[in-house]
């Protein structure tokens, strides 16, 4: 790769009312390249507005000429403004989610998280649906070096058109964290949490199924045990009416270690994933960990979770009761969740990335 090669990072979704697991990856995977000095990072970022401080990314960032939203349906209908004109000519443009600016011949990578607009357009919006699958179409069709962050994903890629020899698969890292008895007790302490609980982290909305989880718990009938869900409001039905729910909003990255290690269990039944973070987190964390079967989420996890079928309550609680009421099972994965962790880091995924540059340019 030439020593000074100039990648532009497309980091928009810093700027959205809820940024989720996409952005927060996204700028995990830019602060571990961006500490190799191997390459000279930009982001661009649309005008107006700062991000909230947990999304400000660690590069340099140059502002597009339109604010959101006008400046996603501006690159998508238009292909235009470019923002060369901004950052002078680069090497690589490195795409990160499915809003694709007009990169006039510069070589593309871009990391695609899911192909949900595609294969699950009716667990979003009607208007993100439509100009994300638009974004997806662009990619496949300008993109030299696709990464993906589980084969399930590639899977998708493939069906959708994105041949095989451009698709790299480069899984998410975790951070080895071991927050102690003090911690967690302070924690729960500041959200009021009181006995044991359930935890669950994400965006609420229809795709995370929270509906299920809390019809699960309710079936439980355990009144000392309580649902904690953390994560911002999303949009549809995100519904978390029920008996012993406690709901804290967003919490900054920083807080939720200490939660994750001081559940009794770790319940993520999510409908559809492309990767699924917060069930690597809450493995790094230590918690017991029981996700979804059949999705990247049981691909992430292995053989460390207990996998459910999201769409039948009665599994959910089944596992629920099986970790709740079992120490010794429980421990079993705490202690395997963190060995699995361990296997995923960010370093593994910059150097992926840097050889996506470097393919790129060839």
């Amino acid at each position: 790769m030439p020593s000074n090669s100039q990648v532009a990072v497309v980091l928009t979704q810093c700027w959205h009312k809820v940024p989720g697991g996409t952005a927060g990856s996204i700028l995990d995977l830019v602060k571990s390249v961006a500490s190799r000095n191997e390459v000279d990072l930009i982001g661009i970022g649309p005008r107006g507005g700062e991000p909230a401080q947990e999304w400000t990314p660690p590069i340099p960032v140059i502002r597009a000429s339109l604010p959101l939203p006008f400046l996603y349906d501006a690159w998508h209908t238009l292909r235009r403004p470019s923002f060369l004109r901004a950052t002078g000519p680069v090497d690589v443009v490195h795409v990160t989610a499915p809003v694709v600016p007009p990169t006039r011949g510069t070589p593309m990578v871009a990391t695609v998280h899911d192909l949900f607009p595609v294969t699950h357009p009716e667990l979003l919006t009607a208007r993100g649906a439509r100009l994300l699958r638009r974004g997806l179409e662009i990619i496949r069709d300008e993109a030299k070096v696709v990464m993906v962050p589980t084969q399930s994903v590639a899977f998708d890629c493939r069906d959708f058109g994105i041949d095989d020899n451009r698709l790299r698969v480069v899984p998410w890292g975790s951070t080895p964290v071991a927050p102690t008895l003090p911690e967690i007790a302070d924690a729960q302490q500041r959200l009021g949490i009181a006995g044991p609980y359930v935890l669950f982290v994400g965006t609420l909305e229809p795709r995370k199924n929270l509906s299920r989880l809390v019809a699960a718990m309710d079936q439980l009938k355990r009144q000392e045990l309580s649902l904690v869900i953390v994560g911002p409001d999303g949009w549809g039905d995100g519904t978390t009416q029920g008996a012993n729910v406690v709901t804290t909003g967003h919490l900054p990255a920083s807080e939720l270690p200490p939660l994750m290690a001081g559940a009794a269990a770790f319940c993520f039944p999510s409908l559809a994933e492309g990767f699924g973070l917060p069930v690597l987190e809450a493995m790094a964390a230590g918690a017991p960990v029981i996700t979804s079967a059949g999705t990247a989420c049981a691909e992430v996890a292995g053989d460390a979770a207990l996998l459910v079928d999201p769409t039948d309550i009665d599994s959910i609680a089944d596992a629920l009761v099986e970790v709740l009421d079992n120490p010794d099972r429980a421990e079993q994965l705490r202690i395997a969740g963190r060995a699995r962790a361990a296997t995923f880091t960010w370093s593994a995924a910059a150097d992926a990335a840097l050889a996506a540059y470097a393919e790129a340019q060839t």
